[in-house]
């Protein structure tokens, strides 16, 4: 007989309810479980996750100290780089400028403002090279074919200055070109050598442009200037070209060219001889420039260190542009650019040059 209470029947699983698969899991040891806070056992999966989880964290916290280690060992590199490019601006010497040597000083490519022909660089070196006392004379390196004229009479005339105030003698030899700009550098130093196919000369100086009216016309463009100078657009490329404005503009170029000649007169004196060709703009052979007086002798660097200096080392005292200078200088020249554009002046800056 059963003490089963009939009114009140084994409880029996709900057809609704969805089974304990995890209770009901076969071979479950009894240590898959553990105790939890409130005092029932955690399941084996949930622990498993937990781990999973911290892992995860612990890994994430490890890539993001490696990323950090490696952006800072990427700035640092860049900034071993800046300092190297930096050093370079040094002048090389080999630790050789404590020994009687001949300074040298390059003047390549262009010269304007920013570039490494320039009082910016070129004004430090004559400086160090004028000032070491180990250094016999200053021999000015040139292959150039000209450019603006006050960074050469800038130039120019702080060589005359060192060379009064060092008493030092300043050689100039001319490679491939000194032409224009660089022909007025060159003849601050006491001689000039050549070689025999240099290019050399081209004293003279132009003020050159572009006219876009015929263009505009054909395109049905209107150019609208309004200034509150009558000459404010001067030889704005975009109008008709004015009688006045050529007329005033050759009066420029005429004081500029006679500037030239004057400071050829000086540098050179005697040795000159002029005829109807030589401040014409046009420019010889290192040959035919020193028959014309506009050079002394063929020579390079070398031969003037070993013939004339009489001296066996050379140390190159130039500054070269590093990449910080590079960037700040195409910075500079875009906003100089667009200031330049807003003044109505960018067209005669650009355009007047000796050559």
């Amino acid at each position: 007989m059963s003490s089963q209470d009939p009114r009140n029947p084994p409880a029996t699983p709900s057809a609704s309810e969805p089974p304990d698969l995890w209770k009901e899991r076969p071979g479950r040891p009894a240590t898959d479980s553990a105790p939890t806070a409130s005092g029932t056992a955690a399941p084996a999966w949930e622990r498993a996750v937990l781990e999973n989880l911290a892992f995860a964290a612990l890994k994430e916290q490890r890539t993001s100290r490696r990323w950090k280690i490696f952006f800072r060992f990427l700035i640092l590199a860049y900034v071993l780089f800046l300092t190297g490019m930096m050093l370079l601006d040094r002048p090389f010497s080999s630790g050789t400028d404590t020994q009687k040597h001949l300074g040298v000083v390059k003047i390549e490519g262009v010269i304007a403002d920013g570039e490494a022909s320039s009082t910016q660089y070129l004004f430090p070196a004559l400086r160090e090279a004028f000032e070491n006392e180990h250094a016999q004379a200053v021999v000015l390196q040139i292959n150039s074919p000209g450019g603006s004229p006050v960074q050469a009479g800038m130039v120019h005339d702080e060589i005359l200055r060192l060379k009064a105030k060092h008493e030092k003698p300043v050689y100039a030899v001319i490679g491939e070109t000194g032409a224009s700009a660089a022909y007025y550098i060159a003849v601050a130093a006491d001689d000039i050598y050549v070689d025999k196919a240099s290019i050399v000369g081209s004293i003279g100086v132009l003020l050159n442009g572009f006219g876009f009216t015929g263009s505009m016309d054909k395109l049905g463009v209107e150019r609208r200037l309004i200034t509150s100078g009558s000459n404010k657009g001067f030889l704005d490329p975009f109008s008709p070209l004015n009688a006045d404005d050529v007329t005033h503009a050759r009066n420029l170029t005429r004081q500029i060219h006679q500037q030239f000649i004057d400071v050829v007169r000086k540098g050179r004196g005697e040795r000159i001889k002029e005829n109807q060709d030589t401040y014409s703009g046009l420019f010889w052979t290192g040959e035919e420039s020193i028959q014309l007086g506009l050079a002394d002798a063929l020579g390079n660097v070398h031969s003037v260190a070993r013939d004339v200096v009489k001296v066996d080392k050379l140390v190159d005292y130039s500054r070269k542009k590093n990449l910080a200078d590079q960037l700040a200088n195409r910075l500079g020249a875009a906003i100089g650019q667009g200031l330049g554009q807003q003044a109505g002046l960018q067209n005669v800056q650009q355009g007047l040059e000796w050559r």
